[in-house]
C-alpha cells in the first residue's frame, strides 16, 4: 500500500492486494486476494473486489459495486492506426468511471477511454466474458448477458436487456427500455418506436425473426422446387 494512498474506515486488505499512489478506498470495503488498484485510482464504500480484479490508473468506481474475480477496468482501447509499417497505437488517455450499485462479471473488460468516459451508470449489472469497448456509455439499470460485445462510441440507453453473446457495432445508439435478443448482430442504431424486443442476425424486429427462423429449414426444399420449376418439370409429389 503507497503510503500516499487513502484507505476509509474498516476497508479489509488481503493479501498480496496492491493500492498505487493516490489511490483511494472507501469505507467498509474489501479488497480479496491480487487485487490491484492503479495510480490515482478509486473504489467507494461498502463495495466487494474479488480476487484479482484490476483497476487500472485513474478508474474511478462508485459505493456498493460488486466486481467479480479476474475483471479487468480501464486497460486501453483498442485503437490502432493503419500506416505502411504497420499498426501505431493511439494513446488511450481517457478514463472509466463505473456508478453506484453497478455489479461486474468475472473477467470482463471494460476498456478507458481515447479521450473522455467510458462509462457504466447506476444499478447496471453485466455478466462474465463481457467486452465493453473505449467511450462506450451504459445507461442505469440495464443487464447484459455473458459473452455480449459492444463496440467503440455505442450508446446503451437505461433498462436495456442484452441477450448472451450479442455483438453491437460501434458508433450506434440503443433507445431506452430496448431488449435484443441472445446471439443477435446489430449493425445500426434502434429505436424503441420501432420494435421494443429485437432478435436475429442482422438484428430485426421480434416477430419478423421468428417467422424468418420458421422459414429457414424450409429454404433447400423451397430451392429444389423452384429450381425443377425453372426447368419446365413439376416439382416432386405434383401431377
Amino acid at each position: 500500500v503507497d503510503p500516499s494512498a487513502h484507505l476509509g474506515k474498516d476497508v479489509t486488505v488481503s493479501p498480496f492486494v496492491v493500492i498505487e499512489e493516490g489511490a483511494e478506498v472507501g469505507d467498509r470495503t474489501v479488497l480479496f486476494p491480487g487485487v490491484y488498484l492503479g495510480k490515482g485510482a478509486s473504489i467507494g464504500s461498502d463495495c466487494l473486489a474479488y480476487p484479482n480484479v484490476v483497476l487500472y490508473h485513474g478508474v474511478k468506481v462508485g459505493s456498493r459495486v460488486i466486481l467479480h474475480a479476474g475483471c479487468v477496468i480501464g486497460s486501453d482501447g483498442f485503437g490502432f492506426a493503419p500506416t505502411p509499417e504497420g499498426f501505431r497505437k493511439i494513446p488511450q488517455v481517457g478514463t472509466v468511471e463505473i456508478e453506484d450499485d453497478v455489479e461486474i462479471g468475472a473477467n470482463t473488460t471494460i476498456d478507458r477511454a481515447t479521450l473522455g468516459v467510458t462509462r457504466v451508470c447506476r444499478g447496471t449489472k453485466l455478466d462474465n466474458l463481457i467486452q465493453v469497448a473505449h467511450n462506450v456509455v451504459i445507461g442505469g439499470d440495464s443487464a447484459i448477458a455473458a459473452q455480449a460485445g459492444i463496440s467503440g462510441s455505442t450508446r446503451i440507453g437505461s433498462r436495456v436487456m442484452i441477450g448472451g453473446q450479442a455483438g453491437l457495432a460501434g458508433h450506434l445508439e440503443v433507445e431506452d427500455g430496448i431488449m435484443l435478443g441472445a446471439k443477435c448482430g446489430v449493425p445500426d442504431s434502434l429505436r424503441a418506436s420501432d420494435s421494443r424486443v429485437w432478435s436475429g442476425i442482422p438484428v430485426m424486429p421480434h416477430p419478423t425473426w421468428l417467422r424468418m427462423s420458421t422459414l429457414l429449414p424450409k429454404l433447400p426444399e423451397l430451392f429444389r422446387r423452384v429450381k425443377r420449376l425453372e426447368e419446365g418439370k413439376k416439382p416432386r409429389g405434383e401431377k
